[in-house]
């Protein structure tokens, strides 16, 4: 059973292992999202600091820059504009998502809950956070999957999952214990009207 937000807060946190399915159930509970994602280095970054081939790790993210935003949504400034990660040019994309400046808004990714300075930071402006989880061999299996989708064959998808997924997997489920509340999604559907997430942003992630 799929619990409701709770009533009144300002920020809430939604969190799981790639493959957990957070993309998907974010947009299910009808609330505006600022995704994680929006914070990725943009490659030409990731390039200069030697991290393009870990893109999706928590290093290949502005954490700071993430908190900041989050800052100015939980005082309620008027006008704040979250980024969004562009599926098509695989690169972040700043001033792309208007938020409101009361209710609820929602806010997934992989790394809310890392035990990082610059992490915690994240975690100190959300009211909540909800860990997903599901059947481990379905998530690997969404997420091999997933990659096939998207132009890789299926031994590469596989390989893929294995040794980049699997080590941000890890470190997420290990930082499951400081959730607010754990949402087992195996046996959950979306509802018909919910769209399925997007392409994965390039090598080293996948969303959702």
């Amino acid at each position: 059973m799929i619990p409701p937000v709770p009533p009144g807060i300002r920020l809430l946190g939604i969190t799981g292992a790639p493959g957990a399915g957070k993309s998907t159930f974010a947009a299910s509970l009808g609330l505006p999202i600022v995704p994680m994602d929006g914070f990725h280095y943009a490659d030409v970054e990731l390039v200069r600091r030697g991290l393009r081939d870990r893109k999706g790790a928590p290093e290949t993210f502005d954490a700071e820059g993430y908190a900041a935003l989050l800052r100015r949504i939980r005082a309620g400034e008027p006008e704040v504009v979250a980024p969004m990660f562009e599926r098509d040019l695989e690169q972040p994309l700043a001033g792309a998502i208007p938020v409101p400046a009361a209710g609820t808004v929602v806010t997934e990714g992989n790394y809310l809950l890392l035990d990082e300075p610059r992490w915690r930071a994240v975690r100190a402006e959300l009211d909540a956070v909800w860990h997903l989880v599901v059947d481990e061999r379905l998530r690997v299996e969404r997420l091999v999957a997933r990659h096939v989708r998207f132009g890789k064959s299926p031994e590469a998808a596989r390989a893929w999952v294995e040794r980049v997924d699997g080590a941000n997997a890890r470190l997420v489920e290990a930082a499951r214990v400081r959730a607010d509340l754990v949402v087992d999604l195996t046996d959950w559907a979306p509802r018909p009207d919910v769209p399925a997430p997007a392409a994965p942003p390039g090598p080293g992630h996948a969303p959702g």
